[in-house]
């Protein structure tokens, strides 16, 4: 048996030899224009769509890979970022919790995309490419059939050339039997009669025989033609369809992935934020503190320079009773501003003048000058801008707002003028109003000179 079988493999290997001779004689008489090819334009563009088609998927499916690749770095480094977070967040911050549970939260959603990106969308890529495989051998196959079908039908020409010689050399042969009479002298006349028996059979044998072996050669190229034609444009189609399923589920994983990440981003800048805020108030509760240890005479000192971060209490206003109704000053009137510096003293006369103090010649001079301006009210001194809000807790009292600029005027009497407080009006409010009716006091710490 395993004689046989070596004669069998020996056969087999002597026909394909042969068969590659063939053909690559075919080849090489075709190039030299010596024998005609057989051509099929239409399939030759199917098959150039074919080898499109499978560079494009080939690419598609190299270039998705090195994006899953891309997709575990990120993912490597989205984990340390997050395991670094956890590990330096110190247990009596803000949110420590909900860090610890974000950076689980966010490995989960990373693991999740690879995955499902690698079944859904590699995956179904692979499968797609493994059909080109076959389908381009089976176009070569159909290239060496069709090379064998023109051998064929080159040799079954050839002998069918071969056999009108033939009949032509017969034909001419009985035309000269009468110069052959010899011949026919020599040999009987039945001995003749086989002589052309035996070359018309030969001639017929050899004609049979490459018609046969035409008939197969055309039957198996044939088959494989009309497969591939009904297959290649199928295959052409369907990368449309690929190529939706692809960026579609694609789309969609990133869509959900982006979604989710973005509410955990959103979380953490959250957490981000209170943490500050709750540093910033550790910070004010420390100066507050570090402000009311420093006594009274130390915040009157530095009243206009203190921080707009440090909490700030208005200086108390004594309540002092008023002057008794027949006391010479119970209906003073307010001590008329001087128009001159060297204005003398002697028009106060009587016990308004002795009981009255003077305004200093400086003071005097600076609200006469600033007085002088139609765009600033009588009496004024200098500006001051509110740097705290404050809440008005008394009718005679300012009610201040950050930022607002307050004119500073002198007291209509300086008795009624209590330490830390000044009185004035709202710079916005004089300008469009020109009224004097809402000025009133307010705490001078509250404000800082511009």
């Amino acid at each position: 048996m395993a004689e046989i079988g070596k004669g069998v493999t020996a056969g087999k290997l002597g026909i394909n030899i042969q068969k590659k001779f063939s053909r690559a004689q075919e080849k090489v008489m075709q190039k030299l224009g010596k024998a005609d090819e057989t051509r099929d334009m239409a399939f030759e563009e199917l098959v150039a769509n074919f080898n499109k088609q499978m560079t494009e998927g080939t690419k598609l499916q190299k270039d998705l890979k090195a994006y899953l690749v891309a997709v575990k770095t990120m993912h490597e480094a989205s984990r340390r970022l997050q395991d670094c977070l956890a590990d330096m967040y110190e247990p009596d911050w803000f949110g420590k919790e909900e860090i610890d549970s974000m950076a689980e939260e966010t490995d989960v959603l990373w693991t999740d995309y690879h995955d499902k990106v690698t079944d859904d969308s590699v995956i179904s890529m692979d499968t797609y490419l493994t059909q080109f495989n076959d389908i381009k051998a089976r176009i070569a196959k159909r290239e060496r059939k069709m090379t064998d079908f023109d051998s064929a039908r080159h040799h079954f020409a050839s002998v069918q050339k071969g056999k009108k010689k033939d009949e032509a050399k017969i034909a001419k042969f009985h035309r000269c039997r009468k110069q052959t009479a010899l011949l026919e002298m020599a040999a009987p006349s039945w001995c003749q009669g086989l002589i052309s028996a035996h070359q018309v059979a030969q001639t017929n044998l050899s004609r049979n025989q490459a018609e046969e072996e035409l008939g197969r050669a055309q039957k198996v190229f044939e088959e494989l033609n009309v497969e591939l034609q009904d297959e290649l444009p199928a295959l052409w189609d369907s990368r449309v369809g690929l190529y939706v399923h692809t960026f579609q589920s694609m789309a969609g994983y990133q869509e959900m992935f982006h979604k989710e990440m973005g509410k955990l981003s959103q979380n953490l800048n959250d957490i981000m934020t209170k943490l500050e805020e709750q540093k910033e108030a550790k910070k004010v509760d420390k100066a507050a503190g570090n402000t009311e240890d420093s006594g009274k005479s130390e915040m009157e000192g530095a009243n206009h320079s203190e921080s707009a971060d440090s909490p700030v209490s208005p200086p108390k206003r004594p309540s002092m009773p008023g002057p008794p109704a027949n006391h010479p000053s119970a209906n003073r009137p307010p001590p008329r501003p001087t128009s001159a510096p060297n204005q003398d003293e002697d028009d106060f006369s009587g016990d308004e003048a002795s009981y009255t103090q003077p305004v200093p010649m400086e003071a005097t001079q600076e609200v006469v000058t600033n007085g002088s301006d139609g765009e600033l009210p009588p009496g004024f001194i200098y500006k001051v801008k509110a740097v705290h809000d404050y809440a008005a807790t008394d009718g005679d009292e300012l009610e201040l707002a950050a930022g607002d600029v307050v004119l500073v005027m002198a007291f209509d009497a300086p008795d009624e003028q209590d330490d830390g407080w000044l009185v004035g009006v709202k710079e916005s409010h004089w300008l469009e109003h020109k009224d004097l009716s809402i000025k009133g006091v307010f705490p001078e710490n509250f404000t800082q000179k511009v």
